[in-house]
């Protein structure tokens, strides 16, 4: 209760001394994107949005990381409109469409990736994992070992590889 009434406490003084509200940062405000007069968020689609470096890669991961997969999709679909050419904006932007269950959008950003970054061993494990989910287990282990010719001690291709022994195993089980 005491973080609420701080909270409202802050935004009366901001709002009685007349400054921007991006002052006073809370969990309220995750999708702000800019600062300054023309401040822009998240879901805005304008060109002319301005953003630090790398804020929308570093807070679409946060939000993956967290298991805010939903989240993290709308924040990596604006990071790859604003940044096309950057890897990390596609990777993330996959990954959370693979968790939100949106193979069309990921499989759009894979092939997107596959021009960037095609031959490397992230590349590999995460096209595979999407394979894993959908359950085509066959295409899935293809992609990682593939991965695991890349990169034999990369200890993601090696999780990737006994997940996907495990998910033979318990389909042999039932």
């Amino acid at each position: 209760m005491l973080q609420v009434g701080a909270r409202i406490r802050c935004i009366a003084f901001l709002l009685a001394s007349g400054a921007i509200l991006v002052g006073c940062q809370s969990s309220g405000l995750d999708n702000l994107a800019a600062y300054g007069d023309s401040a822009k968020t998240l879901e805005d689609d304008s060109a002319v949005a301005f953003y630090k470096d790398d804020e929308l890669i570093t807070t679409g991961k946060l939000q993956f990381q967290e298991k805010n997969y939903g989240k993290s999709y709308a924040i990596y679909k604006r990071a790859v409109n604003v940044f096309p050419e950057d890897p990390a904006a596609w990777l993330g932007f996959a990954a959370s469409a693979d968790m939100v269950g949106r193979f069309d959008t990921s499989d759009r950003a894979y092939r997107q990736l596959s021009r960037m970054i095609g031959n490397t061993p992230v590349y590999y494990n995460n096209i595979g994992y999407s394979h894993l989910l959908r359950g085509d287990l066959p295409k899935a282990r293809g992609y990682f070992v593939k991965a695991y010719e890349l990169d034999p001690a990369n200890e993601v291709t090696a999780r990737n590889l006994e997940l996907m022994k495990n998910s033979v195993n318990f389909a042999q089980r039932t």
